[in-house]
């Protein structure tokens, strides 16, 4: 199951990146697919036609894992 993770890097602005397994504690890098920002747009610092890119986990400051459209059913203990 594919994730898209929101990435932090050190001293960068943040982007989405698909990847095909969340990393584990013992990886050392982080390897995605349509590097993007948030609103769809290319990231500055990568170039265009980029599909692929590997980052090493020591650039990286955090990861967010965005939801998918099975974790949105998922009973909410609050009102909207």
């Amino acid at each position: 199951m594919p994730y898209t993770l929101f990435v932090h890097l050190v001293g960068d602005e943040p982007f989405l990146l698909e990847v095909e397994e969340l990393p584990n504690p013992t990886d050392t890098l982080i390897i995605g697919k349509h590097p993007r920002r948030r609103d769809n747009k290319n990231v500055s610092y990568i170039l265009e036609e980029v599909t692929t890119v590997i980052f090493p986990l020591t650039r990286i400051s955090f990861l967010e894992v965005m939801p998918s459209g099975e974790e949105e059913d998922i009973f909410k203990p609050f009102r909207e």
